[in-house]
Parts: structure tokens; sequence; C-alpha cells
């Protein structure tokens, strides 16, 4: 909530302050004081610190990391090499591999990610936060941020003995994830899709069985009665499972979640014969099976005067495409983009924060569309889960709110058009991807049919982009805008420019 500034409360001035340590905080603060920027960093735990999600896209590590100067650091760390995914997916009974080698915008020595523990991944990029000057404070829980009519001017917090403190900046950036106690001080309101309001159950094996090389480190997604499992190989000992089931199975997995746990498991036979005779993991924090409200949502409104959301404080989706770290990663990028050209006062400040948003909605609502349309391409009459999951269920009221979250922009289409358009729009795209997958038992190894489906190669177009502006310090074709009067960025990521 916002709060007046206590007469009797030491108050610190930055530039910018950032709340949250996570990839998205530790993202947005890193990129703002590279450009030589006074930015303190707020963070209510303590790391190292246990998080869900393993599973990066190679624009996290060759395009974000790159440019935060840290991927050397997360190459030394010996994460498993992720060279795509594996999929039990579809109409077709056997698995099938999604590789990002054959991808032409993904050359062959970036065509890889990691499979990473969140603790230590996370942990290496607040450090690289704090070298590059960020002043970093765990165990501090801001309260609410300070602000008047014209624009939030900072923050309140508690520090780690109970002390109330205030600090002043000129940008607030929330990326506190998704309990966010301030992402309502922005305005507007949380979307949450109904398509895609799932449970998952997941806990961790001592080990487990591993695809053939060169494809041991994919991530494995398959598709079964109740829902779909993961399957993440993070090292030879210890491997990621978890069940993303219907909302209507919350009472059992609530009850008793290591027995739901294990009965989900048994009843996908492909991740069943994996584990095999492979005990549970002892070791902390990997001992525990955990429950998670797998809610995708996004925000109407991600920026007001002084103050930015990114990450889970912004939006989620549904994490079969691994998507969650990139999505938080890309808009704290756009986000301190918007703050470094903001601080320089080389553009309107207006224009700025609404090219961060547009482009932050287009990057959601791409995965938002392809996901709908993937999960309509599997085939389970038999399954509640799957039919209630076909693009004809999902709601008008949902298809109204992606609309307005498209505002245009997705697949680059200025004519999105209505409901009817937007429903049309998700079939033909599941149909389209349905087809590629179906021709790649027939493709020579030299090609990839996912990456002749119009689809798939928006979805990953601009995590391409920032692979290529790691890499080779800017995109090798010229970036245009996203939209008339639009602004694209420096070539070294970290600004926004007029176009040429």
């Amino acid at each position: 909530m916002s709060q007046p500034t206590s007469e009797n409360t030491a108050v610190e001035d930055f530039d910018v302050i950032v709340v949250g340590g996570g990839p998205a905080g530790a993202t947005a603060a890193t990129a703002v004081a590279l450009r030589g920027h006074r930015v303190l960093l707020l963070e209510q735990q303590t790391f190292p610190r246990y998080q869900i999600g393993e599973s990066l896209l190679p624009s996290t590590v060759h395009g974000v990391c790159r440019i935060l100067g840290v991927e050397d650091e997360v190459a030394r760390a010996g994460f498993k090499t992720k060279r795509g995914g594996t999929f039990r997916w579809g109409r077709n009974r056997d698995p099938w591999q999604f590789s990002f080698a054959l991808s032409p915008r993904l050359a062959d020595p970036t065509s890889f990610a990691y499979q990473v523990e969140r603790s230590r991944f996370d942990a290496i990029l607040l450090d690289n936060a704090r070298r590059v000057g960020v002043e970093v404070r765990e165990n501090c829980r801001v309260k609410g941020v300070l602000a008047d009519d014209e624009r939030v001017r900072g923050v309140s917090w508690t520090g780690p003995g109970g002390e109330l403190r205030e600090a002043r900046a000129r940008y607030v950036v929330d990326a506190s994830g998704n309990g966010s106690r301030i992402h309502t001080e922005v305005g507007g309101r949380r979307t949450y899709s109904d398509f895609f309001r799932n449970i998952a159950v997941f806990g961790y094996f001592a080990g487990g069985g591993r695809l053939p090389k060169p494809n041991d480190g994919n991530i494995f997604c398959a598709a079964f009665d109740e829902g779909w499992i993961w399957y993440i190989p993070l090292r030879d000992d210890l491997t990621s499972v978890g069940a993303v089931v219907s909302r209507e199975s919350a009472a059992e997995i609530q009850q008793d979640p290591v027995a739901a746990w294990r009965r989900l498991i048994d009843s996908c036979p492909e991740i069943r014969d994996l584990l095999h005779g492979v005990p549970q993991a002892t070791e902390v924090p990997y001992e525990q099976v955990r429950v998670r409200k797998d809610w995708s949502y996004w925000k109407s409104q991600l920026w007001r005067p002084g103050m930015v959301l990114v990450g889970d404080a912004a939006c989620f989706v549904d994490p079969v495409l691994s998507s969650g770290v990139h999505l938080a990663t890309y808009g704290a990028l756009l986000a301190a983009r918007s703050i470094n050209s903001g601080l320089a006062a080389t553009l309107d400040e207006g224009r700025l924060f609404d090219e961060f948003e547009a482009r932050y909605r287009h990057e959601y609502s791409l995965f938002y569309e392809f996901l709908v349309s993937f999960y309509d391409m599997h085939q389970d009459e038999r399954s509640y889960f799957w039919k209630a999951r076909k693009v004809t269920n999902v709601s008008a009221p949902e298809l109204e709110a992606f609309v307005e979250l498209v505002g245009g922009l997705a697949s680059g289409d200025s004519t999105f058009g209505g409901l009817g358009a937007a429903g049309a729009r998700l079939a033909a795209a599941s149909s389209d991807l349905d087809t590629a997958v179906g021709r790649l038992p027939d493709s020579d190894g030299l090609r990839n049919p996912l990456f002749e489906s119009p689809g798939i190669r928006q979805v990953f177009q601009e995590g391409a982009v920032l692979q290529e502006r790691g890499v080779f310090g800017g995109p090798l074709e010229d970036e245009t805008p996203r939209r008339p009067g639009g602004l694209v960025s420096s070539d070294d990521g970290l600004t926004w420019r007029e176009a040429r």
C-alpha cells in the first residue's frame, strides 16, 4: 500500500530500487547498474534459497546472461546441458524431439541451454549484481511504496532487525513474484486464465533413467490421462519430477501430496519406467514433495510513473515450454532499457514505458497463444483434463481478455479481430503445429519441420534476437519498430533509441 514518508525515519536516496532478488530482479538491477546508476535491491529471503523452476531456454543463457556479463560463470557452474525437449504429446504415441540446433536462427555453438538448480543459478545472478555495484540487502521485507499524486517515489521496508526504513528513487521495480504485496500500486487488475488453472505436485528422485545421448539432458514432458508430467535431469543423482493436473484434483493432492504424486507417476508408464527402483531424494531442500497452484495470469497494467512490474509480479504462463525464467529476465531487460533511457532523459518517459509494456505483452501473448494450441493438439477424448483444454472450451471472457492483452501485436497481426477471430486463430495454430509434429518422422535430420510452423518460429523469434545481441553485439538483421512510432534497442541491449 502507498505510505507517506515518516519524519522520524532516515531516508536513503538511489536512482532505482528493485524489490526481489530472483532472476527478474537481478537482471533489472544489473542492467541498470551497468549504466552507472545507483541501485538498491531488497530481497525478503537470504540466498541461496529454494525455488521451483529448473529448465532454461537458450535466450536466457546466451542472450541475457551474456549481456549481464555472467555467461562464463554460469557455464563454469557445471549445470546439465539441455539441447532441446522431448515430448510424448499429440496424436503420435511415440516420443518426439525438439532440438534447438535445428533452428535456423540458433547457431550450433549456442544451440543449448541448461537444467539448473535454481538455488545456485539465482545466487550466481544476484552475486553478479553485487559485483557490478548493486547494493543488495537480503532479509529485508518491503512494506509498501511511497507515492504522491504524480508518481511512485520509493519504498518503505523493514531490515533484518525489524527496523523500519525508507528509500527514495526515480524508479521502483517490483520483481517480488506472484505473491507481490505491492503490484496493485501500478493499477489495473490480474486476469487469471481458466484454461490454464491447474495444480502442480512435484518432488525429486536421487537419480533416474536418462534419454540416449546427446539428448540425455533434455526435459521430457509426457501427456497422460490426468494431465502431463515433467522429468528434468538436474544431475546424475537428481531428477525433478512434477505432475500438472486439473484443479479438481486439489483435494486429493492436499490430503496426501506424496501418495498423489506417486500415483500420478505410476499412471504415466514412460516416466514410471525411468524411475524404476530409484529412491526419492533425501538431500535438503529436495526431500520434500511440494504443491503449487499453477495458474496463469497477466496484469492489465504493467507500469505507472515511477514504478514497473516484471517477472511473476507481472505475469505467469503454463511451464510446459520452460518459459518462466525467459519471460522474467526478458521483461526485466525491457524494463531496464526504459529505466536507463528515462534516467538519461533521452526520450519521453511515457513513450519509453509504453514500449516496455507493448513488447512484454507481445512476448507473453505469443507464449499464451502457442500453449493453448499445444494443449489443443493433444488428442485424448476419454480424459476430462484434455477434453476441458480444447480450443473450443476457451471461455468467452478469457478470449475477450486475451484480445485485450494482445492489443493487435500477437503474431505481428494488427487486425487480430474479436472473439471469433481469436478462436479461429488458436484452432488454426493447433492444426499447423499438429501437422509439423506429424512430419518429424520423415525429416532428413538437416531441417526441423517444427521450425517451418509459423507459431513455433514466432514464439522463439525474440529469444533468437536476444541471443544474437549477446553473441554478436546486436541482431543480425536491422531491427525495426514493433509498432508505428515504436523504439528499437541499442546495440548493447541496455537502452532504447529511435529507429534509424
